[in-house]
């Protein structure tokens, strides 16, 4: 994530979808930042929706914050300047690698389900949930939405300059750089347009790709799952999406016919692509994380059933 500092305003009304780890953090980012005057919660029990809305009314109460958070249902989400999708169904992930894609067919019944249920929205929408490529596009494809981002590649992103930092022994703040593709196993390190102190950076590519795979799981094994990282990204990404600040950052979109993480310029709430100057072989490794990510999306159709309501409790 690349944003340009700015004075940090407050839109009207963001939304979250999903109560669980990534859904609690990024309520409790929101509340504190000051960047949504109200904020919608919604799950997939109105029980759980109302338990982390008492928790986080606390939590404003407590810091004086101006968020003011309310449970609702999935249809009073029509009317928010944005809205945040952490959605997780209930299943075993027993993947060793492409961890992320086991939950295509459990999640994405899930995020149709949604989709019909928001369609025709008018806001942005950010997508969380994994794998996050493909939710993004089926969320926007199935919903009309224009506006759906993944926030998977600023994710990466992140993890790639605190990695580096860390392994040149640089200052954060002078390391630029950024991960593009997929979100998973086909992310690809943008290595030759990486800077330190604005000079060209030689980056140890293979070992940093190995810590960016083997993070999340370190944290997942640790703390049950990753969760402050994500709601980081989804500020960010906020922030310049909803045109409180401009800026760069990389985020799934619609790209060439497919859908992966790409750099977006973003002006005035505005993005425009713009990919850095690729090496052949990272152009090699962004073709293959497309070409993954089209063929994936093609068998995921099939997969998906629709989620019956779940009783209340």
């Amino acid at each position: 994530m690349n944003s340009v500092t700015a004075p940090i305003g407050a839109v009207g009304v963001v939304g979250v979808v999903g109560a669980g780890a990534v859904g609690q953090a990024t309520a409790a980012a929101l509340v504190t930042s000051g960047l949504a005057a109200r904020l919608l919660v919604t799950s997939r029990t109105s029980s759980r929706a109302a338990a982390l809305v008492a928790d986080l009314d606390d939590m404003r109460t407590a810091l004086r914050g101006s968020a003011h958070p309310l449970a609702c249902h999935p249809a009073d989400l029509m009317d928010c300047d944005a809205v945040v999708i952490a959605l997780r169904a209930s299943f075993t992930n027993t993947r060793a690698t492409d961890v992320r894609m086991a939950g295509a067919s459990a999640n994405g019944a899930l995020i149709a389900t949604l989709a019909g249920k928001l369609r025709g929205y008018g806001g942005t929408v950010l997508m969380v949930t994994n794998p996050v490529d493909l939710m993004a596009r089926l969320f926007a494809e199935a919903s009309g939405c224009c506006r759906v981002f993944g926030i998977g590649s600023a994710l990466d992103t992140a993890r790639y300059r605190t990695a580096l930092a860390a392994h040149l022994g640089a200052p954060l703040a002078a390391v630029r750089g950024q991960v593009i593709g997929e979100h998973g196993d086909h992310l690809v390190v943008c290595a030759s347009s990486t800077t330190v102190n604005n000079k060209p950076a030689d980056v140890p590519v293979q070992v940093i790709f190995n810590e960016l795979c083997s993070r999340p799981g370190r944290i997942s094994a640790g703390i049950g799952r990753t969760r402050c990282g994500p709601a980081g990204a989804v500020l960010d990404a906020l922030r310049l999406a909803l045109g409180l600040a401009d800026g760069t950052t990389q985020l799934s979109t619609a790209y060439q016919g497919g859908w992966l993480g790409i750099p977006l310029r973003f002006t005035a709430g505005q993005p425009i692509p713009c990919l850095p100057q690729l090496t052949p072989g990272e152009a090699a490794r962004f073709r293959a994380a497309d070409t993954k990510l089209r063929t994936a999306y093609q068998a995921l159709g099939p997969a998906l059933q629709p989620i019956p309501p779940t009783p209340e409790r």
